[in-house]
């Protein structure tokens, strides 16, 4: 018998779609002269506050228990500073089309990742799958015209937002089962935004605010929808139905990106990024469901 459509879908795609638009409005918005690193601190500067109002009001208490944990919150706001950076860049030294399509090497690095941390075995099926989709990556980097300067730069850069993701989705996953996503974000976004502001700081003061309406439209959809709202809807969709389907709505993310990237900034779309993201999405069927709760990375 079929599933059922059901407001949980709803949900899930809502989310999805705000998270793929986001890396076209982020484009956007640092193609209109918003410095990369001045862009992201005031961003989750911002979004940090809104988290530990939230948290506050509905848990009371941002505390986190002993010094093991206060460790693994060190070093899940270590890989999601270095996420960060990594995706402000990549998006300014190529196109959201293809730092979407490589996005979609996300879950092959947290199931990498989860294998070296113990969490998972690996079979030869992943390994394959793990093939397919860097051979996408790679078909995506050759058609970059092999500018370390420009295209490829970024690629390579991109491939970094999937890895740390990856990476900080392992990190946080011992946490989740004391703490509630609000704390875990809250607390976690405070310590990162201490290094980001910090190295951030010479751009933010070099930082014209005179950009126009639209980015600044672009720069509150930014916050409030990719970093709060979706947050909350992510994990209250999780609960519902299990993160193994939720996460097969997070795999349409580099497609819708793409798309919107194409529509909106009239990216061009090459056989070679089609290509790449066939091979990309291969990659992801081959490797079957896996049961990640993080939200990705925007």
């Amino acid at each position: 018998m079929r599933r059922r459509v059901d407001s949980t879908d709803g949900i899930l795609l809502l989310t999805v779609v705000f998270w793929s638009l986001n890396i076209t409005v982020t484009k956007y918005i640092l193609t209109e002269g918003f410095q990369p690193l001045a862009y992201a601190a005031v961003r989750y500067s911002l979004a940090t506050a809104i988290f530990v109002v939230v948290t506050v009001t509905l848990e009371r208490s941002l505390r986190i228990g002993g010094r093991p944990e206060l460790v693994q919150v060190g070093v899940a706001a270590l890989v999601l500073f270095l996420n960060q950076v990594c995706f402000v860049y990549a998006l300014k030294l190529t196109t959201a089309t293809t730092v979407a399509l490589i996005l979609g090497t996300m879950p092959v690095f947290a199931a990498l990742f989860g294998s070296l941390a113990g969490l998972e075995r690996m079979t030869g099926r992943f390994w394959l799958a793990a093939g397919v989709s860097f051979g996408g990556v790679g078909v995506v980097a050759a058609g970059s015209g092999g500018d370390f300067s420009g295209d490829l730069a970024g690629i390579l850069v991109a491939v970094g937002i999937s890895a740390t993701w990856a990476a900080y989705s392992v990190a946080i996953a011992p946490l989740m089962r004391t703490y509630s996503p609000y704390r875990i974000s809250a607390v976690v976004l405070m310590v990162m935004c201490v290094p980001l502001v910090l190295v951030a700081t010479p751009q933010i003061a070099d930082q014209t605010l005179d950009l126009g309406w639209l980015v600044w439209l672009g720069f509150a959809f930014a916050v409030v929808g990719p970093l709060v709202l979706t947050n909350v809807l992510w994990f209250t969709a999780v609960h519902r139905v299990g993160p193994a389907r939720a996460s097969l709505f997070a795999n349409l993310q580099p497609f819708l990106a793409a798309i919107f990237a194409l529509v909106l900034l009239s990216e061009p779309l090459s056989r070679w990024q089609i290509g790449g993201g066939v091979l990309i999405g291969a990659g992801l069927l081959l490797a079957g469901r896996r049961e990640t709760v993080a939200a990705p990375a925007e």
